[in-house]
């Protein structure tokens, strides 16, 4: 499966010089967070598949005009194509906006999606819009990562962890990428494109 991810920066590529032929194949479109609404719209639209996502700190909008055309992930396990999936939206809490969290909210959250991770018997790709702590974060206290998250890759094990927030600029994309036990942590910055196998056998 060809999954494009993007996250915090609206790409002309992908929007007002967006070519179909560059972008041909894309089966899955993972947003991480803090982009206009419209712009994933345009994407599902554009690309002619569909689109999960989480929102970011910035994503303000999204209460009264949500994306066309796409699945809000947050809280949530959905297997795609044989791809089991896992959103979290939100940063750290900093000043009290919209999907902000302190650590011990999101322990919650995920303390209530256990049993449905147990029952799922197995997790492909965790999408969130902040990195786990130390990993791709930073020491202010907004772009902070979340602890619970590091766990979440310890004990479940995804082949891949996608986040957005924090800004970067890469000469190569796999600057992009941390390998943490058996899991690549990935900063969706902009946009990026991976290929993932499906399990044949899942439902």
């Amino acid at each position: 499966m060809k999954i494009l991810t993007v996250s915090d920066r609206v790409e002309p590529v992908l929007f007002a010089e967006f070519d179909p032929k560059r972008f041909a194949g894309i089966d899955l479109v993972l947003s991480c967070g803090d982009l206009p609404p419209e712009y994933l719209s345009f994407l599902v639209d554009a690309l002619h598949a569909p689109c999960f996502y989480v929102r970011g700190n910035h994503d303000i909008r999204y209460e009264s005009k949500p994306p066309l055309g796409c699945t809000d992930l947050h809280a949530k396990l959905v297997r795609v194509q044989g791809i089991m999936l896992l959103g979290l939206e939100g940063s750290r809490w900093y000043s009290g906006g919209p999907q902000q969290y302190s650590e011990r909210e999101m322990k919650r959250i995920i303390r209530g999606l256990r049993p449905k991770l147990w029952i799922g018997k197995g997790l492909d790709i965790i999408v969130t819009h902040a990195p786990p702590r130390h990993i791709h974060d930073e020491e202010d206290q907004c772009h902070r990562g979340f602890r619970s998250f590091r766990w979440l890759i310890d004990k479940y094990s995804p082949k891949y962890f996608i986040h957005g927030h924090t800004h970067a600029l890469f000469a190569d994309p796999s600057q992009r990428i941390t390998t943490v036990n058996r899991t690549k942590v990935i900063n969706s910055y902009g946009y990026f494109i991976l290929d993932v196998e499906a399990d044949p056998m899942a439902p």
